[in-house]
């Protein structure tokens, strides 16, 4: 016999501030699976596409700067040595041998360039031609054609300058980096005022007038010395072989007793004439003698051309600078007070180190 179960409905009574549950509201799929899948792919699609503007646009503004950049002349580029061209700018540098050069090219070699050479494009389509950086254009030649073939060197960095080319920007832009650098001897400011007043292409045609377009950020004093060295080398074209090592009171004070007397000269050729073998201490004595100022071997450390030996004070170092032809090439040496250095190309530090010291050992006691 089978007993029913009976139900009965309580109501319970509901606790005051208590809400009570809400049922969960049943989900209603109004569209398939199928259609779900779509949906979703569509809008995938539509992100995919938005991302991939946004990246074109800023692409688009990064080459936009990058183009504004290089035609301003502020992005670095390696061109061929064989387009870097020195034929519309006569160079500040006087021509000679640069006994400084292989320091640049040791630096280069090991560090690599750290400023580059600045160039414009030539009108004629034919490459480009310098404005600043001779000598690192020089070492970097020197580098290609080494013997040993070290490569990588056959381009240099550079910086393409904008716009036409202007003659006379272009000179001032050559002599202001050396200068700023104190890079310049005054022998070699003095000859690119001459360059620059020669240049038809430049509107002054006067030295005076071309010391002042050139070198417009130099104090008055030092525009007058450079016009004492213009004056100097004008007198003195041809003879001297090592302009560049005249110190500024020398060339100042040189330049004056020239111009007071005139037959100094005369004199000045004559005792160097057919001296070919002579070094630059040979040169400066007698430029230094016919100045009148004696022997002075620390001439180059005075401060004003009216300074003599006498009335140097005792915090005076002076030193002498010579060079020399050894088995090894060019030596340039430099003598002071406590210090002898010499500059060579050889490497010192391949040397067995008994053997070195030995030498200047030798050196030292050799020389009392």
């Amino acid at each position: 016999m089978t007993r029913k179960r009976r139900m009965f409905e309580i109501d319970m009574p509901v606790e005051v501030g208590v809400e009570a549950p809400a049922k969960p509201a049943k989900k209603s799929s109004g569209r398939s699976p199928m259609a779900a899948a779509i949906t979703e792919n569509a809008e995938a699609l539509t992100a995919r596409k938005s991302a991939a503007e946004a990246i074109r646009e800023e692409n688009d503004a990064l080459a936009h700067e990058f183009v504004a950049l290089r035609e301003a002349g502020h992005v670095v580029r390696e061109i061929p040595l064989e387009d870097v061209h020195t034929y519309m700018l006569v160079r500040d540098r006087i021509p000679g041998e640069d006994f400084e050069l292989e320091s640049l090219v040791t630096s280069i070699r090991d560090l690599g360039l750290s400023n580059p050479i600045r160039v414009f494009e030539r009108p004629d389509g034919t490459g480009y031609e310098l404005v600043q950086g001779f000598r690192r254009l020089s070492a970097y030649k020197a580098l290609s054609g080494a013997k040993e073939g070290q490569g990588g060197y056959d381009k240099i960095p550079a910086l393409i300058l904008p716009g036409e080319a202007d003659i006379a920007g272009l000179y001032r832009r050559m002599v202001d980096e050396n200068v700023i650098r104190t890079d310049l001897s005054f022998a070699e400011m003095a000859h690119a005022a001459q360059n620059y007043a020669a240049d038809p292409a430049t509107e002054v045609h006067d030295l005076s007038a071309a010391v002042a377009a050139l070198f417009q950020s130099a104090p008055y004093s030092k525009r007058s010395y450079i016009r004492s060295f213009a004056f100097l080398l004008e007198r003195l074209e041809g003879v001297l072989s090592y302009p560049t090592e005249i110190p500024r009171a020398l060339g100042v004070t040189l330049a004056r007793e020239m111009k007071e007397n005139p037959e100094i000269v005369g004199r000045i050729k004559q005792d160097l004439k057919d001296w070919d073998n002579r070094s630059i201490k040979d040169e400066l004595d007698v430029l230094r003698r016919h100045a009148g100022l004696g022997d002075v071997d620390n001439l180059a450390d005075a401060e004003t051309p009216s300074v003599k030996p006498k009335e140097k004070g005792r915090g005076a170092k002076p030193k002498t600078t010579f060079h020399i032809r050894s088995s090894a090439g060019q030596v340039k040496c430099t003598a002071g007070v406590g210090r002898l250095e010499i500059k060579v190309d050889r490497d010192f530090s391949s040397i067995d180190r008994a053997r070195l010291e030995a030498a200047i050992a030798s050196l030292v006691d050799g020389l009392g």
